[in-house]
């Protein structure tokens, strides 16, 4: 452990134990925690779902992270595969604010791939547990800590979930807590995304347009989005043609512009890594 990351354990009644996280039903009795404390009584909202998912989840996840650490916000997720490293490392990527919520003591890393993210996080954000050192990850302890993924945030957004993921657990918390829940709609074909897509029939507000939830919370927005003016002419016709349609494939854009394949796929390239547009499912479309 580096000597400049804060390690503590808070207990129920303590100043810095988070008021809002106190007032649920069964809250933890202890927090382990590793990194930057003052978070905990920070705006946080949570971002979650599948551990398996398609790259438009991938994209969903990271997208509405970003927004909101962008905007102030601390993004609060279980450092689970899938969803909740996406939205981790949206935040870490906007500098922004993150706090993750184990399932496990702080001296275990579950899952073992995310042993860098772990480190980063305890480093720029916090860490966060009811387990003692030594506790290990179980079936048990993943839906118990989705309680206190919840009770941390202000809201829930589920960005991709299919009808078994845990992350439906979180938003039952987070009804039974008064949080508000949002899910990004996905493809109704798409099995993964089963779960999220039901919670909106059943009553979840549909997140279509990121700043809705900025809108809804209270958050100023942060509206510094991509630079577009250096962008060449092509480039410009490329992004008017995607702003006219919604979303579009690279084939319709060469047939629509006369270009060669070879460079419509290097301009979009360029374009998804400065954050103007963003591709899933053979479609190209902007990154709001």
């Amino acid at each position: 452990m580096e000597n400049n990351i804060e390690e503590r354990v808070i207990k129920l009644g303590d100043p810095e134990y988070p008021p809002q996280l106190a007032a649920i039903d069964q809250p933890p009795q202890q927090l382990y925690c590793r990194g930057n404390i003052s978070l905990l009584k920070s705006f946080c909202v949570a971002v979650v779902g599948s551990r398996k998912l398609t790259k438009y989840g991938m994209w969903a996840a990271g997208a509405v992270s970003r927004k909101l650490a962008g905007a102030g916000v601390t993004v609060v997720s279980g450092m689970a595969k899938g969803a909740d490293t996406c939205a981790h490392r949206g935040a870490l990527e906007e500098k922004g604010n993150t706090i993750a919520v184990l399932g496990c003591g702080l001296d275990i890393t579950y899952p073992a791939s995310n042993r860098a993210l772990k480190e980063e996080i305890a480093c720029r954000g916090l860490l966060v547990t009811e387990y003692p050192y030594g506790y290990p990850a179980t079936r048990y302890t993943f839906p118990a800590r989705n309680r206190i993924i919840s009770g941390l945030s202000q809201a829930v957004v589920i960005a991709e979930a299919g009808n078994n993921s845990g992350s439906l657990i979180t938003a039952g918390f987070a009804n039974d807590q008064g949080r508000s829940v949002y899910v990004m709609p996905a493809n109704i074909n798409n099995p993964g995304a089963l779960g999220g897509n039901m919670l909106i029939r059943d009553g979840a507000m549909p997140l279509v347009i990121l700043n809705d939830l900025l809108d809804d919370l209270g958050v100023r927005r942060n509206d510094a989005g991509p630079e577009i003016n250096d962008l060449g002419d092509d480039e410009k016709r490329i992004l008017d043609l995607i702003m006219e349609n919604g979303e579009i494939t690279d084939d319709e854009i060469c047939a629509k512009l006369g270009l060669a394949p070879q460079k419509v796929n290097g301009m979009l390239t360029v374009m998804e890594m400065k954050g103007i547009i963003c591709s899933a499912l053979g479609k190209i479309f902007l990154a709001k």
